[in-house]
C-alpha cells in the first residue's frame, strides 16, 4: 500500500516545518525541565506534576512524528490561478442564503484550519469550491441541506 500524500501550499510546508523545529528545541528543552522538577519533589509513584509532564511529553513526540511524517509525504501544490479556484487560492464567496461573505484560503487537508478561514479541498466547501470561476455558483451537500455560493473574487 502507497504511503498517503498530504497536498499542500510552499508556504504551508513551511508553517509545519516551522512549528516542527519549535517543538524539537523549545518543546523538548520546556519539557525537560518540567520533568527535572517534577523529579525533584521525591516519590515518583505519587507525584502527579511527574505524571503530567510525562504526558505532555508524549503528546510533543506524537507530534513531532505526525509533523515528520506529514512532511516527509508532502506534495507541494502551487497552481493558485487568476482565473479558476485551485489548491493556493484565496478565493472571495457569498452564501446566497444569508448574504454572508468569507474570503476562503484554499489549502491541503494537513494545513487546513477552518476557524481562520483556511479549508482544505477536500472538505465540502473546497472540493465544491475546485475549478469554479468568478461569477459562477456552486452548491455544497451540507448535513442542514444544500448551500449555494457565489465566487465574488479571487485574491
Amino acid at each position: 500500500m502507497a504511503a498517503k500524500t498530504f497536498k499542500m501550499t510552499a508556504a504551508g510546508k513551511a508553517e509545519l516545518e516551522k512549528e516542527l523545529e519549535s517543538l524539537k528545541t523549545e518543546g523538548r528543552i520546556d519539557i525537560a525541565e518540567k520533568l527535572k522538577v517534577a523529579r525533584s519533589y521525591g516519590d515518583l509513584s505519587e507525584n502527579s506534576e511527574y505524571d503530567e509532564a510525562k504526558s505532555e511529553q508524549a503528546k510533543i513526540e506524537a507530534r513531532i512524528t505526525e509533523l515528520e511524517y506529514q512532511l516527509d509525504h508532502a506534495e507541494i501544490i502551487d497552481s493558485a490561478s487568476n482565473d479558476s479556484v485551485s489548491m493556493g487560492s484565496k478565493v472571495i464567496v457569498k452564501r446566497l442564503s444569508d448574504g454572508f461573505e468569507a474570503t476562503f484560503e484554499i489549502v491541503g487537508f494537513a494545513q487546513s484550519d477552518p476557524a481562520n478561514f483556511k479549508i482544505s479541498d477536500e472538505s465540502p466547501v473546497g472540493k465544491a469550491l475546485m475549478g469554479a470561476k468568478i461569477g459562477e455558483t456552486v452548491v455544497v451537500e451540507a448535513p442542514i441541506g444544500n448551500l449555494k455560493y457565489e465566487i465574488l473574487g479571487l485574491v
